[in-house]
């Protein structure tokens, strides 16, 4: 119902709008008629044609013929120089040095190696003889012991332990086997019986025999000077 008053009331005043204008202006005058201009586009003008000239040209006139020229040679001739030849350069070989003269090599001669000296074992001297001493008077004292022989059964264990002190030394291991089997023994005697217990065993006497002197002297023993057991 809203809309159709609104509709109404547009129409409304519309029409007083066009109302108003027709009596503003009861009789408006026509508007001029404009006439077209008179002058019409340019036409395009063709394409000048140029004709041909009725005439042609004349040629050019040819030139007059000559006769030929003909040279005459020269009456004498020079005669051509040899070409010369340059000289080559002269070369001289070059100046090489001498090689070095080369010596062989000087072989030193062996220096002079002395002969070893030769050892001889020294002589033992032979003990005095024993005289035994004159019986005394009155109870006759028991007659003394025996001189013990050369224990070599009990020196092997002895010879074993000195095979094995050669880069070691001596120690006690060594004076506990040795000392109490060499004990009943002099000097001399010790020194003996200890080379024929190192030979038996078949060892190097050379480097046993030091360690074993060396023994004897720790066992209380004092062998000969220059003692030297022989293979």
């Amino acid at each position: 119902m809203g809309k159709l008053n609104l509709t109404q009331l547009l129409l409304l005043v519309l029409s007083l709008v066009t109302l108003h204008i027709s009596l503003a202006c009861p009789s408006c005058p026509h508007p001029p008629k404009v006439n077209p201009p008179h002058k019409l586009p340019p036409k395009p003008k063709p394409p000048v044609v140029v004709k041909p000239p009725h005439r042609l040209p004349k040629p050019p006139p040819c030139p007059p013929k000559l006769p030929p020229y003909t040279v005459n040679p020269p009456h004498h001739l020079p005669k051509p120089h040899p070409p010369v030849t340059p000289k080559p350069p002269v070369v001289h070989p070059p100046n090489l040095p001498k090689p070095p003269i080369v010596y062989p090599p000087i072989t030193p001669t062996p220096p002079f190696t002395p002969n070893p000296p030769i050892v001889t074992p020294p002589v033992l001297p032979t003990p005095p003889p024993q005289t035994p001493p004159p019986p005394p008077q009155g109870t006759p004292c028991p007659p003394p012991k025996a001189q013990e022989t050369c224990p070599t059964l009990k020196l092997d264990a002895c010879v074993d332990v000195l095979g094995g002190l050669i880069h070691v030394g001596i120690g006690n291991h060594a004076k506990d086997a040795c000392c109490p089997v060499l004990g009943g023994l002099v000097d001399l005697d010790a020194a003996l019986c200890l080379c024929t217990s190192i030979r038996a065993k078949i060892l190097n006497i050379n480097i046993i025999i030091p360690i074993a002197l060396q023994l004897l002297v720790e066992c209380g023993k004092t062998p000969p000077s220059g003692f030297q057991c022989i293979a």
